[in-house]
């Protein structure tokens, strides 16, 4: 193999490597989003409807800072919205695919996760 076979070879290996390591991303982020306690416990909140920051940090029982860090990671995905609303901000789960993907998600626990808790379900003897 010639030297500049060798490096066109290499260089395709990088770039192949490279764009696997970028198609990647956005399910990091996307999962990572999802990973994190405060962010599905607002995103359970967002459920029952839209809540300002105070609301949201009263349910809680946590800082304001915190909320909104959160708030900012969930809008990056696009899993919540924000609306102004005089000096406040709204915010709204995003009801076309986070709302319905939650809901795949308690149906899936229900039925396949709860045994792992010790909780009864459909699969091991529950109703």
């Amino acid at each position: 193999m010639s030297k500049n076979a060798h490096i066109f070879d290499t260089f395709i290996y990088k770039l192949y490597a490279y764009i696997l390591h970028m198609l990647k991303k956005p399910y990091k982020l996307f999962f990572g989003t999802l990973a994190n306690r405060q962010r599905l416990e607002i995103i359970n909140l967002l459920r029952k409807g839209p809540k300002n920051v105070t609301h949201l940090c009263k349910e809680l029982k946590v800082n304001q800072t915190t909320v909104s860090h959160n708030l900012a990671v969930l809008k990056k995905c696009s899993f919540v919205f924000s609306e102004k609303n005089g000096k406040e901000r709204i915010y709204s789960l995003n009801t076309k695919t986070i709302k319905p993907l939650m809901g795949i998600i308690d149906r899936h626990t229900e039925e396949f996760c709860k045994y792992l808790c010790g909780c009864k379900t459909k699969i091991n003897g529950g109703k």
